[in-house]
């Protein structure tokens, strides 16, 4: 079994009204919510159809269960929770992009998955088939499991990543 959290805040220093985008927190990838790519989740529970998401706050937590298929072959089931959020009150931030304390807690997106590793002690490949489990950017109907088929999928692929 293996545990990942993370809690991050960028706050503007001195008299920046803003942090570089290079500093911003985004979500998704191989290392991260991975039934997403990258930049495609938040901020919030907008779905803004932008390039680039970015928040000053983010939330990532992770839980993965590696098991031994064969020899160096190995498995994994997982599933991850988070989102980034803006809290810099900026008047061009939505409400729905906005974190609002305990309430933003619904904008949480959960993905599941499997993923395959080649441990070869020196390097590690790993391939990981992520599915969105929760997405809180839908409509005020079912939010749960209305992406969950294999045509849907988000592939990730990583070398010597532990996650």
């Amino acid at each position: 079994m293996a545990f990942r959290s993370f809690l991050g805040v960028a706050i503007p220093y001195g008299n920046s009204t803003t942090i570089p985008f290079s500093r911003s927190y985004f979500i998704g990838g191989p290392n991260d919510l991975r039934a997403w790519k990258i930049y495609d989740l938040g901020p919030g529970s907008t779905q803004s159809g932008l390039e680039f998401n970015v928040g000053n706050l983010k939330f990532i937590s992770s839980l993965e269960y590696r098991f031994k298929i064969i020899n160096s072959i190995k498995g994994a089931l997982f599933v991850d929770a988070g989102n980034i959020w803006d809290i810099s009150n900026s008047s061009v931030t939505t409400s729905e992009a906005r974190f609002n304390g305990v309430n933003s807690l619904k904008d949480i997106a959960i993905g599941s998955g499997f993923g395959f590793r080649y441990d070869l002690s020196f390097i590690l490949l790993r391939l990981d088939l992520g599915f969105k489990t929760y997405e809180p950017y839908l409509s005020k109907g079912n939010k749960w499991f209305t992406n969950y088929n294999f045509n849907k999928t988000v592939y990730n692929f990583g070398i010597s990543y532990p996650f």
